[in-house]
């Protein structure tokens, strides 16, 4: 097959149907995918467990057909491919490993149709059209990619590890903050710094209103939505740490009556349920005025003890966090604990200057950080590019040279043909043995 694009010389571009097909999987209950299997079982996602029997001898590549519609994996070893795949079927002349990279480069997953279960229709894959290099080459080609995917893979890793002594290092900027580590340079072990001391939520909020729950949900129902007017703060608001966000408003007399829910410049919301327990955000100065929904705390501090800033970071710590979620109530999604159990948990607090200085400290050093995490992004999306360029080298040709004496990949084409030829008279000698024995007999038959 020919087609208007630059190939080298011995090369052939071919449809992807012509030199292979996809064999569905078979189905396996989850019953019997083992931990302690010999054999993998492939989903469409990658391994979903081990089996003692295998469908598929070795090595092999697994495409996914429902699910994570057009992921490709490659097997080392004999497996099962589950009902949810294709498992690639390979003339022995080709390369497996060149189709493996070649069906990733052509990101199968653009073909998923749009249902409740994304599925791949083997038959638009085999439309796709390949650039099909001598075989010699082919081997070539997978060497050199897997030699620069695997000092990009070091790279990548590399990363990720700077990206993990990131949290950990913020994390221990934090612990070292309230501990007065950073401000306090001969702090003794086990002693307060001067002038520090423990003081409980309740000492440091306001008398009547310091830490107020939303309303009950019904207090809130949606016949009471209006276009504009009273901003409903939610727990988006919250976990997002974005006070702007959400469309829902109340009348002025709706908002009369909740009054005390009110959210106002300065106040605290934090969410009360869920893996999001504990995240918080401040109500900014520019923020609509509005009350807090059943799914938010609201937080006044004392300014004259504690600043806003201070207090946010100070909560936002993996010691904070831990001492919310121990003692939160519910089992399938923890739940904050009553308001009067909350108020006791103690804080560790310094004067309201030295208060100024960490949140200076913390905001410097954790600006560092965010910068050398823009980096790390920046730098792991050009690896994903650079990837991505590799491959597309690969199968342009321009990644290794070609070779003169290689055969060209015509007559691998011409192997292919007649292999499948041949198995397709054998399949028709079978099926006619097949309807030779199922003809009724004619003996005996009477007129």
């Amino acid at each position: 097959m020919s087609e208007s694009r630059e190939i080298p010389c011995g090369w052939e571009i071919v449809r992807l149907g012509d030199v292979c097909s996809f064999e569905y999987g078979k189905a396996l209950k989850a019953a019997n995918r083992k931990i302690g299997g010999n054999f993998p079982v492939l989903g469409s996602n990658g391994c979903v467990g081990y089996h003692d029997a295998y469908l598929v001898n070795g090595p092999g590549v697994v495409i996914g057909r429902k699910g994570a519609a057009g992921e490709i994996s490659f097997v080392g070893k004999n497996f099962w491919p589950i009902d949810t795949t294709y498992f690639l079927k390979l003339n022995k002349d080709l390369s497996l490993l060149y189709f493996y990279f070649l069906l990733k480069s052509l990101r199968l997953n653009q073909f998923e149709k749009s249902t409740a279960i994304p599925g791949l229709n083997r038959n638009d894959a085999y439309e796709q059209i390949i650039p099909l290099p001598p075989l010699p080459e082919q081997r070539r080609i997978v060497a050199k990619i897997e030699e620069l995917f695997s000092s990009l893979d070091k790279g990548i890793e590399s990363l990720k590890t700077a990206q993990q002594q990131l949290k950990v290092y913020r994390q221990a900027v934090l612990k070292w903050a309230f501990e007065g580590k950073l401000t306090n340079k001969n702090i003794v072990e086990g002693e307060l710094p001067g002038g520090w001391e423990y003081l409980k939520l309740r000492n440091i909020t306001t008398e009547k209103d310091g830490l107020r729950r939303g309303p009950f949900g019904s207090a809130i129902k949606k016949e009471f939505f209006v276009p504009s007017g009273y901003k409903i703060y939610e727990q988006g608001n919250a976990i997002n740490d974005d006070p702007y966000r959400g469309n829902y408003f109340i009348d002025e007399k709706k908002y009369l009556e909740l009054v005390n829910f009110k959210a106002i410049p300065g106040d605290l919301i934090v969410s009360c349920s869920g893996v999001t327990l504990g995240r918080i955000s401040e109500i900014p100065n520019d923020a609509k005025p509005g009350i807090i929904n059943q799914a938010l705390l609201r937080i006044r501090l004392k300014h004259n003890l504690i600043s806003n800033k201070y207090f946010i970071l100070y909560f936002r710590g993996a010691s904070f966090q831990k001492k919310i979620f121990d003692q939160s109530q519910g089992t399938a999604m923890p739940n904050l604990v009553g308001i009067k159990d909350f108020k006791e948990i103690e804080l560790l607090i310094p004067p309201l200057p030295e208060q100024h200085a960490i949140v200076a400290e913390i905001e410097s050093r954790l600006s560092v950080c965010d910068k050398i995490e823009e980096s790390i992004e920046h730098s792991l999306k050009q690896s994903e590019a650079l990837r991505q360029s590799i491959l597309k080298k690969a199968f342009e040709g321009k990644l290794v040279p070609q070779d003169p004496n290689d055969e060209p990949a015509s007559v691998l084409l011409d192997q292919i043909k007649a292999e499948r030829e041949k198995q397709a008279a054998e399949q028709r000698n079978v099926n006619s043995k097949r309807k030779t024995k199922n003809k009724p007999s004619s003996v005996g038959a009477k007129c």
